[in-house]
């Protein structure tokens, strides 16, 4: 029969299709059992393996006695699946939400109907995938979110789910706010941004807790699943050497002095001067982190460690207390002020009143800068540069704040910088630096770095202490910083340049600082920083205050601007501490009366003085007047101002300089 095959060819031929399929069969499951064995069995098990994430609680911030500054609170999120609504209940999910939720329906539908989005691979191809994860509401308040979460469990609306997280507060709203710093959160990811928060971050954030375990294909978890454990822990909570009643002190007297200066920055800060504990700070402006959203960038930064400024007169004692402790002068040494005109490598240097032989007690009490200029010029170039470092300028505080700022300090010098530096020009520290230096005058001469946080508290209750660091001693001799503190005590007394800080009852050792500001690369005479620092009480010394204005309106004097705020806020201080006076009141007033005839009778006679000296010239006995003061051409610091990250060179001054101001 024409086209029959046989029964044999046709065993062999169906034999042969059976080899085939076996070969094939055999090649895949050499592939699946062997050759890509890992990569299925790990496709697999990922399909069949799901892993819960518990997100343990970020650390807190109290100030040294437990007074919380930055906490978590809950708060709710409604977060929406569109892929797990209904077909065609977006309007009416839409419309419930909208009621329950205080938003506009259009909003919340268009998020609800938009179930896919478009992505782009690394080799540029677009793709599609399925939008599961809208976020409809954040940070509602918790008892809101209660009642909204019971609404929508009883509307029974599917692809709907209720979310509880812990949202970063800050109880005492614009307190600290600089110093302490915020946090953002982004789908539950904390990312900390400034201040404390950001310096600290490793050791606040928390570790979450993770367990990956095998399921079946209903999705519940098989009886001996578990894969793997990870323990998690809450971050650590930091102690801060802050004491918020002596903050809350600091936060009222800057805003007065804000109010009345118009200044366009102030700041306050108190320390410890035996520990470096930094006991309060204030800064103008600052903003309130719970509500960023009004908020300039410029005012988030930390300006007393960011901006250096060029100091003035509060830069006068260190000089003095290095030549006393050199023994090139005594308080009782007589310098010659040159009747407020000296010249110096071919400059003119003036006082900003005739000042003629005078203590170097007295250069300290009448801001002297000649006097203070030729103190220097007899330490020594070297020598001088070698006691300024000591005291920490051009150097870091050991605050944990950034970025900070080193200042300007002999970059460049010229000849005449010797009679500069120590009067507070041409070089420039931060509000820190200077108020670290004051505590070295305070407690004997030691070097010490500033501390902001006193301990550490584990999540297990561990408490890791901040170690106070002390260095070695500036001074040689033990009577040094007595002497210099007994000599800035003139300054608060009648007669000195700082009588609004006087603190009655108590002996503040201080110093005034009127410094000109660098405008368009010249000294201003319009333009100033007005500063006082004072260490209270003076004779066993508590605290160092510093007291600044930066570019106040109208009045300019340091001890006219920042003294009466200093005084303020140091009498509250003593009076919270329970500082016992050093004097009585009774004595105090008695004493303050008889300084003040006594330095009436002083000028009296420098009054009849002069009209003798007027009466002598008048007749033809004097010598010829000196001079008028020319230019002034030291170079002045170039201002270090975090707002300001890019700035020119400052050009050498030439304009008309009067030297700082006490």
């Amino acid at each position: 029969m024409t086209g029959y095959i046989s029964i044999g060819k046709r065993v062999k031929f169906a034999f042969g299709i059976f080899c085939v399929l076996f070969v094939f069969l055999a090649y895949h499951l050499y592939g699946v059992q062997i050759s890509r064995h890992d990569e299925l069995y790990a496709k697999a098990r990922e399909k069949y393996t799901i892993e819960t994430k518990k997100e343990n609680v970020r650390g807190e911030i109290f100030d040294r006695d437990g007074n919380l500054l930055v906490g978590n609170s809950p708060v709710g999120s409604i977060i929406a699946d569109p892929c797990a609504i209904e077909k065609g209940k977006e309007h009416d999910t839409a419309a419930f939400l909208a009621q329950e939720l205080q938003l506009p329906e259009n909003e919340i539908y268009q998020k609800l109907s938009t179930k896919e989005f478009t992505v782009t691979d690394k080799n540029g191809k677009k793709k599609t995938r399925k939008k599961r994860y809208v976020l409809l509401k954040k940070d509602i308040p918790f008892d809101i979110f209660e009642q909204n979460r019971d609404n929508i469990a009883k509307a029974r609306l599917r692809g709907i789910s209720c979310q509880v997280s812990l949202k970063r507060t800050y109880p005492k709203a614009t307190m600290l706010a600089n110093i302490l710093g915020f946090t953002t959160i982004d789908r539950d990811k904390v990312t900390a941004r400034s201040g404390l928060e950001k310096s600290f971050d490793s050791n606040m954030s928390s570790v979450a807790s993770k367990v990956k375990y095998e399921r079946s294909r209903d999705g519940k978890p098989l009886v001996f699943g578990e894969i793997s454990r990870q323990n998690g822990h809450d971050g650590y909570d930091l102690y801060l050497t802050i004491r918020e009643p002596l903050q809350a002190i600091l936060e009222e007297e800057i805003d007065k002095l804000m109010a009345t200066s118009k200044a366009a920055h102030a700041y306050m800060v108190m320390a410890d001067p035996y520990t470096g504990d930094i006991l309060a700070v204030a800064q103008r402006p600052t903003y309130d982190p719970n509500d960023r959203s009004q908020i300039k960038s410029n005012v988030m930064g930390n300006p007393i460690v960011e901006m250096a400024f060029e100091p003035g007169s509060i830069m006068k004692p260190f000089a003095v207390s290095g030549a006393l402790d050199m023994g090139i002068v005594r308080p009782d040494t007589i310098i010659d002020c040159e009747n407020g005109l000296w010249t110096y490598a071919g400059k003119k240097l003036r006082d900003t009143h005739k000042i003629g032989k005078i203590t170097v007690a007295e250069v300290i009490k009448e801001s002297s800068n000649i006097g203070t200029a030729k103190i220097a010029v007899e330490i020594g170039e070297p020598r001088l540069k070698n006691l300024l470092s000591s005291f920490g300028f051009g150097q870091r505080t050991g605050a944990p704040l950034r970025p900070e700022t080193v200042g300007q300090f002999y970059k460049n010098p010229t000849k005449i910088s010797i009679t500069r530096y120590p009067i507070g020009q041409g070089l420039s520290v931060s509000p820190l630096q200077m108020v670290r230096a004051y505590c070295m005058l305070a407690n004997g001469g030691y070097q010490v770095k500033l501390r902001f946080v006193d301990r550490i508290v584990h999540a297990n209750g561990t408490v890791e202490k901040i170690p106070v660091q002390k260095g070695g001693r500036i001074f040689r001799r033990p009577e040094t910083s007595s002497e210099i503190l007994s000599m800035m005590r003139l300054v608060t007394e009648p007669g000195g340049t700082g009588t609004a800080a006087a603190v009655r009852g108590y002996h503040v050792a201080g110093k005034t600082g009127t410094a000109q500001k660098v405008v368009h690369g010249r000294y201003s005479n319009k333009v100033h920083t007005s500063s006082f620092v004072g260490i209270v009480p003076a004779s066993r010394p508590r605290f160092v205050l510093l007291v600044t204005a930066d570019e106040p309106q109208g009045a300019q004097y340091g001890g006219t601007v920042a003294g009466p705020y200093f005084s303020s806020a140091a009498e509250r201080t003593l009076k919270y501490l329970r500082e016992t006076p050093e004097v009585d009141y009774e004595t105090y007033d008695a004493n303050l009366k008889l300084a003040k005839k006594r330095e009436i009778d002083r000028k009296v006679r420098i009054w009849a003085k002069e009209r003798e000296e007027r009466e002598r010239r008048k007749a033809g006995l004097s010598a010829k007047t000196p001079a008028p003061a020319v230019k002034q051409t030291e170079r002045p610091a170039r201002r270090n101002n975090s707002y300001r990250k890019s700035q020119t060179s400052v050009r050498r001054a030439s304009s008309r300089n009067r030297g700082t101001r006490g």
